[in-house]
């Protein structure tokens, strides 16, 4: 595959330039947690509002019986490719504390912790690509999460593939150039 380091307006660290979220990959490549224990230190040691650290990850390895139950919930676009995927971890926030007192935080937080952990997989050869299109209700029932425990998203993670055996649609969107809205249209400086 071709070069897919983002072209940035300044110099970032290689790490975050390099960075991307492919939909293809190895469907030989398998996992355990020992490959998954630095991203998940990584996302571990993530800020968090009041250090609740309101964050709680599921993984599930390809074949494994929550594997299939999350297979089996993913919407249309999402069975092309999630499938190929080595694990599939689900990001949940806890947005309120036993007493029920909700934590308005806990989104933004489980946000970063599966940033530092999007990067650290990604420094130690890992590809992470985040998602949401499963039914996340359902996935959650199934394990019977605690109310207060949110499915936000998941991620798959695993070695590169070949765009090729996505199909035309999905291996040209892999091969499309790395695109983000310049700085002077996310930043405001001041009133």
């Amino acid at each position: 595959m071709s070069n897919r380091t983002a072209e940035t307006s300044v110099p970032i660290t290689p790490v975050q330039a390099e960075r991307w979220s492919p939909r293809s990959f190895d469907p030989s490549h398998t996992m355990t947690m020992a490959d998954l224990t630095a991203p998940f230190e990584a996302a571990r040691w993530s800020a968090s509002a009041n250090n609740i650290q309101p964050w709680r990850f599921i993984v599930a390895f390809r074949g494994d019986e929550l594997w299939q139950k999350i297979m089996d919930s993913l919407a249309g676009f999402n069975a092309a490719w999630a499938h190929t995927a080595s694990a599939i971890v689900l990001n949940v926030a806890i947005e309120a504390n036993p007493e029920g007192k909700a934590n308005p935080w806990a989104r933004y937080d489980l946000g970063q912790s599966v940033a530092h952990f999007s990067v650290q997989a990604h420094a130690q050869g890992l590809m992470v690509h985040q998602f949401s299109g499963f039914a996340r209700d359902d996935v959650k029932a199934q394990l019977e999460l605690p109310e207060q425990y949110t499915i936000v998203s998941a991620s798959a993670v695993g070695k590169l593939g070949d765009p090729d055996a996505l199909g035309e649609e999905l291996a040209q969107r892999e091969r499309a150039a790395r695109e983000r809205l310049p700085l002077d249209e996310i930043v405001r400086v001041g009133a």
